[in-house]
């Protein structure tokens, strides 16, 4: 059963830096799969903010005009976004997200999601 925890949100001003964290367990499951994260705004659909394969391959949504990074450390299990220059428009929960391959089919796993508050 993979776990994800979330971390890191919080209320911040406008033009502030954040870095979220996602801790995934069962061990390796970050090095083996792709791991994407997702945010949601309240009356909005959910919507991909940036994704990395298991290879390292990375794809940023194009809202992200370059204002956010995704990594990983495939020793600890972990995937990170950092959010540079945030803007009141960033202000969503966001969710880690891994599309398990079992051998046969995808399981999906998400979080329980960080709230990111960006004050004007």
């Amino acid at each position: 059963q993979v776990q994800l925890v979330e971390s890191g949100g919080g209320l911040v001003q406008v033009g502030e830096s954040l870095r979220l964290s996602c801790a995934a367990s069962p061990a390796n499951v970050v090095r083996d799969n792709a791991v994407a994260w997702y945010r949601q705004a309240d009356g909005k659909q959910r919507e991909m903010v940036a994704a990395i394969t298991s290879g390292g391959d990375i794809n940023y949504a194009d809202f992200v005009e370059g204002r956010f990074t995704i990594s990983k450390d495939n020793a600890n299990n972990k995937v990170y976004l950092q959010i540079n220059n945030l803007k009141p428009e960033d202000t969503a929960v966001y969710t880690c997200f891994i599309p398990l391959w079992t051998g046969t089919s995808f399981t999906d796993y998400w979080g329980q999601g960080t709230l990111v508050t960006v004050s004007a």
